[in-house]
């Protein structure tokens, strides 16, 4: 029996092209045989407080790291305002990543941007990195059940 795994998409949502880079891979996501529940921060929103009050805060921070937490695998969109040639990854998205390696959690990277370097600690945290639009395809037929380290030839600084 193929055990369905639970992924946490993590990635930025500020934007229309952000969250359609991200409604792209919870697609290839919900392709795979291995996937079962995709949570998406952002999607399930905290309404009993005003948007950005410390109650509201608290509440979506808590709500994130629960999901990470009940998850087999974080996946992480590297990229973030690439439409605006600003290419280092979301912070956001990146402390989540640190988090879930912290907590034995796997990474896999993807990312859009195929020629840019990678920083060194992130490189080393995935387990598996997805480089580029017709890598990231690739991830519909990945085995999140044996997590094979997988490898994309990328500049490292």
């Amino acid at each position: 029996m193929n055990k369905k795994n639970r992924v946490y998409l993590a990635g930025p949502f500020f934007s229309e092209n952000q969250i359609k880079r991200l409604d792209e891979i919870q697609k290839l996501l919900e392709a795979n045989s291995t996937i079962g529940d995709v949570f998406r921060p952002g999607d399930d929103e905290y309404t009993a407080a005003e948007f950005g009050s410390f109650e509201w805060q608290t509440a979506v921070y808590k709500h994130d790291i629960n999901n990470i937490n009940n998850s087999d695998v974080v996946v992480a969109m590297l990229d973030y305002k690439i439409e605006e040639n600003e290419l280092e990854p979301d912070s956001g998205t990146m402390w989540e990543c640190g988090y879930a390696v912290a907590n034995n959690v796997p990474v896999i990277g993807v990312r859009n941007i195929k020629d840019e370097p990678l920083n060194l600690m992130l490189a080393g945290s995935l387990t598996a990195f997805f480089n580029g639009a017709d890598s990231i395809k690739e991830i519909k037929d990945y085995d999140f059940n044996k997590l094979m380290t997988r490898y994309e030839n990328v500049k490292v600084l």
